[in-house]
C-alpha cells in the first residue's frame, strides 16, 4: 500500500512539475528580447505542448520556425518545421503534416542533417502510404536515396548506425519489461499483504465486540448485586430506626400523654404560619412570573430590532458594492477612450478644454492595395485579419508610455507621443513603428507560404505642433488636429510598403538612434517638396543599452 501511495504522489508531482516548467518557460519567452533567445524558447514551448494541446504547440512551432528562417539557422529551422508537423499529426491534419515535413526535409538537407532527413523522409513515406500513393512513398524514399548517393554518405553506415540504436533500443525495452514485471510482482504482494491485513483486521473486530458484550455482561451482574447490597442494607436501617423509636416511646408515653395538649396547639400555630408563608410565595411567584414575561417580550423586540439593522446594513454593503463595481467599469470604459488627464478633467468638470502641444510625433498607417485584398476575401475574414493587424498595433503602442492611441479610419490607423504636457522625443514612436513592419513582414511569409492574399503597409511619421481635444456630446472622441497630422499623412501617402518614412523634423530629432536613407526631396500633395528619410534600423549602441 505504501509503494502504490508514493508511485501516485510521484505521477502528481511529475504533472504539477511539467504545468510548473510550462508556465516558467511562457514568462521567459514573454521577457525575452532577442530573436535567438525567443526562437529557443518558442521551440521548448511547443515540445512542451506536443502532448497535452497540439494548437499551441503548432503556434509556438511556427514562431520558433519564423524565427529561425529569418535568422538562417538552418538547423532550428528543420527542427521546428519536424515540430509543426507532428503538432499537425496529432491533431489528425495530415495534409498540413505532410507540408511541413517537407519544409523540414528541405532544411534539414541545407543543413545537413541527416538523422532529420531521414525522419523526415519516413514521416512522409508513412503519410503517402496511408493515403495509398504508394508512387509518392516510393519517390520520396528515392530522393533521399538519390541525395545521400550526391552528398557521398553511406546509405549502409545509416542503416548499421540504425540497426545500432535499434538494438540499443531493444535492450532498454527489455531492462524496461523486466523493471514492470518486478513491479507489478511488487504489487501483487502489495495486494496479497493488504488481504491478509483486511482479513486480520475483520478478526480484531469481530473479538473486540466480543469483548464489549462480555464487559456489559459483568456490569450489569455488578450493578445488579450492588443494588441487592443497597436494598438489605437500607432494610437493616429501618429495622434499627423502628427499634429505637419503640424503645422512646415506651420511655415517652407518660411524659407525652401529658404534652399532648401543648403540641396539638404548637402544631395549630405552625400550620397557621405555613399557610401564611404559602399564601405569600405564591403571591411573589405571580410577580415574577409578570417580570419574567414582560422581560422576554422585550428580548424579542430588540431581536427583531437588531435582525432588521443587520439585514438593512448587509443590503447597504451589496449595493454600495455594485456601485463601486459599475463605477470602477466606467472608470475602464473612459480610459480606454480618452488619455488619463483628459478623462480626470472630464469627471471633475463636466468638460475638457482644448490644449495646445509644441511637439507632437504623429503616426499614420495605412495598407496598400486594400480595396483589392478586400475583393478576395470573404467579408469575415477580412474583419478578421484587420482586427488582428489593429490589435497587434495596439499591443505595440502600449509598450511605450508615451505613445496615446488617436483612432483608426477605415484601414488606417493613427497614434501619436507627447500629449502628456512634456517635452518628448520620438524614439519610442520610430521604434513602434519599425515593429509594426516587422510584425506584418512575419504576417507576409506565412500568408505567401500557404498561398494566401496579405497586408503590406506604408508608415510615415512627422512631428510639430497640434492642438488636442475631446468633441462632440454623444459618442464623443479624442483627437488631435494641425498641420502636423496632415504632414505626417503626406508622410504615409509618399512612403513605400514595408517602410517607415519620417519627415526632416523627425530626422533631425533621432538621427543619433537610428540609420536612415535620405529620400531627398519627395513632391507631397499640397505641401510642395518635402525632404523625406527610410528608417533603416536602430543603431547598435543603442540596442545594447536597451537590452
Amino acid at each position: 500500500m505504501k509503494h502504490l501511495f508514493i508511485l501516485f504522489f510521484l505521477s502528481i508531482s511529475l504533472a504539477a512539475f511539467a504545468q510548473e516548467s510550462i508556465e516558467q518557460l511562457e514568462k521567459e519567452f514573454q521577457e525575452a528580447s532577442s530573436g535567438k533567445d525567443k526562437m529557443h524558447l518558442a521551440y521548448q514551448l511547443g515540445e512542451a505542448y506536443l502532448r497535452i494541446d497540439a494548437d499551441k504547440s503548432i503556434d509556438y512551432g511556427k514562431q520558433a520556425y519564423q524565427t529561425a528562417t529569418s535568422l538562417k539557422i538552418d538547423g532550428m529551422a528543420a527542427q521546428s518545421a519536424y515540430l509543426v508537423g507532428l503538432g499537425y499529426e496529432r491533431a489528425r491534419n495530415d495534409r498540413n503534416a505532410e507540408v511541413w515535413y517537407r519544409s523540414s526535409l528541405a532544411a534539414a538537407k541545407q543543413a545537413g542533417d541527416s538523422d532529420l532527413i531521414i525522419k523526415s523522409v519516413e514521416k512522409r513515406s508513412r503519410l503517402a502510404t496511408k493515403d495509398r500513393d504508394y508512387r509518392k512513398a516510393y519517390q520520396i524514399v528515392e530522393e533521399a536515396f538519390t541525395y545521400f548517393s550526391q552528398k557521398g554518405t553511406s546509405i549502409s553506415d545509416l542503416e548499421n548506425k540504425y540497426e545500432r540504436q535499434k538494438s540499443q533500443l531493444e535492450k532498454e525495452k527489455l531492462r524496461l519489461e523486466e523493471e514492470r514485471e518486478r513491479l507489478q510482482a511488487e504489487i501483487n504482494n502489495l495486494s496479497s499483504e493488504r488481504d491478509m491485513l483486511s482479513t486480520d483486521r475483520d478478526r480484531l473486530q469481530q473479538r473486540q465486540q466480543q469483548l464489549v458484550q462480555e464487559k456489559q455482561k459483568v456490569e450489569e451482574k455488578i450493578s445488579e448485586k450492588e443494588d441487592e447490597l443497597a436494598t438489605v442494607s437500607e432494610a437493616r436501617q429501618r429495622a434499627e430506626e423502628v427499634a429505637q423509636m419503640q424503645a422512646q416511646r415506651v420511655k415517652q408515653l407518660d411524659r407525652k400523654v401529658l404534652e399532648n395538649e401543648n403540641v396539638l396547639l404548637a402544631k395549630e400555630a405552625e400550620l397557621m404560619k405555613a399557610n401564611l408563608e404559602a399564601e405569600q410565595a405564591t403571591n411573589r411567584q405571580n410577580q415574577l412570573m409578570i417580570l419574567a414575561t414582560f422581560g422576554t417580550l422585550l428580548a424579542l423586540l430588540l431581536l427583531v430590532l437588531f435582525l432588521s439593522a443587520r439585514r438593512s446594513r448587509r443590503s447597504l454593503k451589496d449595493k454600495n458594492k455594485i456601485i463601486q463595481q459599475e463605477r470602477e467599469r466606467s472608470e475602464d470604459l473612459l480610459l480606454n477612450i480618452l488619455p488619463k488627464p483628459i478623462a480626470d478633467e472630464l469627471k471633475e468638470y463636466g468638460k475638457a478644454k482644448a490644449r495646445k502641444f509644441d511637439q507632437v510625433t504623429v503616426l499614420f498607417s495605412d495598407f496598400v492595395n486594400f480595396t483589392a485584398i478586400a475583393e478576395k476575401l470573404e467579408p469575415e475574414e477580412l474583419v478578421e485579419e484587420l482586427d488582428k493587424c489593429f490589435k497587434a498595433f495596439d499591443f505595440i503602442i502600449s509598450q511605450y508610455e508615451d505613445i496615446e492611441k488617436i483612432k483608426t479610419i477605415g484601414d488606417a490607423y493613427m497614434c501619436a507621443s507627447g500629449l502628456t504636457g512634456r517635452k518628448g522625443m520620438p524614439y519610442n514612436i520610430v521604434r513602434a513603428a519599425m515593429e509594426m513592419q516587422q510584425f506584418l513582414d512575419e504576417q507576409r511569409k506565412e500568408k505567401m507560404r500557404l498561398g494566401k492574399p496579405y497586408f503590406e503597409a506604408r508608415i510615415g511619421i512627422h512631428t510639430g505642433p497640434v492642438v488636442a481635444g475631446v468633441v462632440g456630446l454623444n459618442k464623443f472622441a479624442y483627437d488631435i488636429w494641425g498641420d502636423t497630422v496632415n504632414l505626417a499623412s503626406r508622410m504615409e501617402a509618399n512612403g513605400l510598403e514595408g517602410h517607415v518614412n519620417i519627415s526632416d523634423t523627425t530626422y533631425g530629432l533621432v538621427k543619433y538612434q537610428f540609420d536612415c536613407e535620405y529620400r531627398g526631396k519627395v513632391q507631397a500633395k499640397n505641401k510642395g517638396l518635402v525632404d523625406m528619410y527610410f528608417v533603416r534600423k536602430e543603431k547598435a549602441k543603442n540596442l545594447a543599452a536597451a537590452s
